[in-house]
């Protein structure tokens, strides 16, 4: 048995039926006997149709209000998905960014994760439950909702699974993996089975959009195995380990890894 986390984008969970068929994968994945912790993204278009409102009622709104604001789509996707799993039968927990445990610095619209607390996930785990998080947001010292900017659920996800200690974080999105181009445009575009932090990182830092830089930067940090999926198929996808490892020998490295940087940092203490 794994602990996974899976983390779902916009178009993932863009309408209702979108939500039920996630439901359905997650519960899948439940029933196969993984403990299954999910981030969410808002619906759809939910981020801008929000920022749009916002502008159309003050044109420079302060920046606290907008991180008020943009948290409540992934509220939304979190509770509805987390209603989707109740009536197929099973059972979920729906926690904010917040009761979630993630506490960031106070730069609002793009603040940085500075430790990650999953208490109340965690238990949810071991009730048994899915526990289903509003990616993109957390808390600062004062209390005040903050968001991490674009491509922040993804390294909401990453950051969950490193605090879990997950096997692996499972980013599902709307294409098959990572290509060598973007499929959409150029149809003759390979996917690209498994790839390394490194030769990620450089093609986030170029402009690609499956995988936000900062997260790369925290897997690669924390030696987290990603799988990069969509949720449309049950194609292989495409597997992001560090470099010269087996995929089937990721999660055992990156166990061992993290246990040596603990040790150092209790001895440096």
């Amino acid at each position: 048995m794994a602990l996974i986390v899976q983390k779902y984008g916009g178009s993932s969970v863009a309408d209702t039926d979108s939500i039920k068929r996630v439901a359905r994968r997650i519960i899948e994945t439940k029933n196969a006997g993984h403990d299954v912790a999910v981030v969410v993204s808002a619906m759809g278009d939910t981020t801008d149709d929000l920022i749009d409102q916002a502008l159309s009622i003050d044109s420079n709104p302060p920046s606290r209000e907008m991180d008020m604001l943009m948290t409540a789509g992934e509220r939304i996707s979190m509770s509805l998905l987390a209603m989707a799993i109740h009536a197929a039968g099973s059972h979920a927990y729906s926690f904010t960014g917040s009761q979630a445990g993630f506490m960031t610095d106070a730069q609002f619209g793009a603040a940085h994760i500075k430790a990650v607390k999953p208490d109340r996930v965690q238990r949810a785990l071991d009730k048994g439950s899915v526990a289903i998080v509003a990616g993109f947001q957390g808390v600062n010292e004062g209390g005040d909702a903050t968001t991490l900017g674009r491509g922040g659920s993804d390294t909401s996800a990453v950051a969950l699974a490193v605090a879990l200690g997950a096997d692996i974080c499972e980013i599902y999105t709307d294409v098959d993996g990572i290509f060598t181009a973007d499929p959409r445009i150029v149809p003759t575009a390979r996917r690209i089975p498994v790839i390394d932090y490194d030769s990620i990182t450089e093609m986030a830092s170029c402009g690609s959009k499956v995988l936000a830089l900062r997260c790369v930067e925290y897997a690669q940090r924390f030696m987290m195995p990603l799988h990069v999926r969509s949720s449309f198929s049950h194609r292989p996808g495409t597997l992001v380990v560090p470099d010269g490892v087996d995929p089937p020998h990721a999660s055992q490295h990156r166990l061992t890894t993290t246990h040596h940087r603990i040790r150092r940092t209790n001895e440096r203490e």
